[in-house]
């Protein structure tokens, strides 16, 4: 039987102090049939994103071990951040990698939220193909107000919007004042990060773009932008996640960026992607700019040494 591996892209709340970001990436590092691909810290959102592949159930153990030390290290009473978060080990994303259905994946992530409650009483939502309602298939509905504003929230059972928002497993039905929360996921296709970068200061224009850019507000249906400033860098930066590289490329949400800066008279002076991406994503890419006719991923050399 072909071996299963599944793609991990778990965050937690802290990207600023290197001996926690080390000693929770470590306890993903050196086991067996796991691999850590990469650590991306983020000084301003003040997260980090760890990419992991791995077996199902040593990938099982390696991120409730992940998510232990959060809770150990990461007291989300004390900490600040730009990005929106609601616990120390915010989010355990899964996608079937290779050799495993969606399902399986989504069962995993189920046990891996349960045992998680189970271990260390953290509260725990489920969101995407695991969400107990439609509402919480969405991150961000699930994020909206932040661990401030949520906790906030959940310490009145009589507002109206509790039931809604409270957690799918809790002792209480609240935040936990420490750990917050954690959200677990399965879905089919992970997000890329991706950075397009304006040379211009004001941030006002990479606002408007970033909302010319996402879906909600008219752009595209699985991208979510904002315009922020990164203050170790000059310029301005159109922030994306991107949920469906397939259908939405990135050449595609880099070229609107362009058009959209030219209104402004602003230079688009490049682009990063945050951590790794799949290969097929930057193909694509390869195709459109140079116009390749029956090009075949089999004429890349790397591509037979994957095999």
């Amino acid at each position: 039987m072909a071996k299963q591996y599944i793609l991990a892209v778990p965050n937690f709340s802290e990207g600023r102090r290197q001996d926690v970001i080390d000693a929770i990436a470590d306890e993903i590092r050196n086991r067996e049939k796991v691999t850590l691909v990469s650590v991306e810290p983020e000084h301003d959102f003040n997260r980090t994103v760890l990419t992991i592949l791995g077996e199902p159930e040593p990938l099982k153990e390696a991120l409730i071990a992940m998510a232990g030390k959060s809770y150990e290290l990461i007291d989300m009473r004390e900490q600040k951040g730009s990005h929106p978060r609601i616990g120390a080990q915010d989010t355990i994303p899964l996608f079937p990698f290779r050799n495993i259905s969606l399902e399986e994946v989504t069962e995993l992530a189920e046990e891996i939220g349960q045992e998680l409650f189970d271990k260390y009483q953290v509260p725990i939502y489920y969101s995407a193909e695991n969400a107990k309602t439609k509402d919480k298939e969405s991150i961000s509905f699930i994020r909206k107000g932040q661990y401030e504003g949520l906790k906030a929230l959940l310490e009145d059972k009589n507002h109206p919007d509790y039931e809604a928002r409270k957690p799918d497993l809790s002792v209480d039905g609240k935040l936990s004042d420490k750990y917050g929360a954690t959200i677990v996921s399965a879905d089919m296709e992970g997000l890329t990060a991706y950075n397009v970068f304006l040379a211009t200061e004001d941030v006002s224009i990479a606002k408007a773009i970033a909302k010319t850019v996402r879906g909600p507000s008219g752009g595209f249906s699985t991208v979510r932008a904002v315009g922020i400033k990164f203050p170790e860098r000059e310029g301005t930066v159109v922030s994306m996640n991107m949920f469906d590289c397939s259908k939405t490329p990135l050449y595609r949400t880099f070229e609107l960026v362009k058009q959209e800066a030219s209104k402004y008279g602003v230079a688009v002076t490049g682009s990063e992607l945050v951590g790794p991406v799949k290969l097929e994503y930057l193909l694509n890419n390869l195709e459109f700019y140079l116009g390749l006719q029956d090009f075949r991923k089999e004429q890349i050399l790397e591509h037979h040494l994957m095999k």
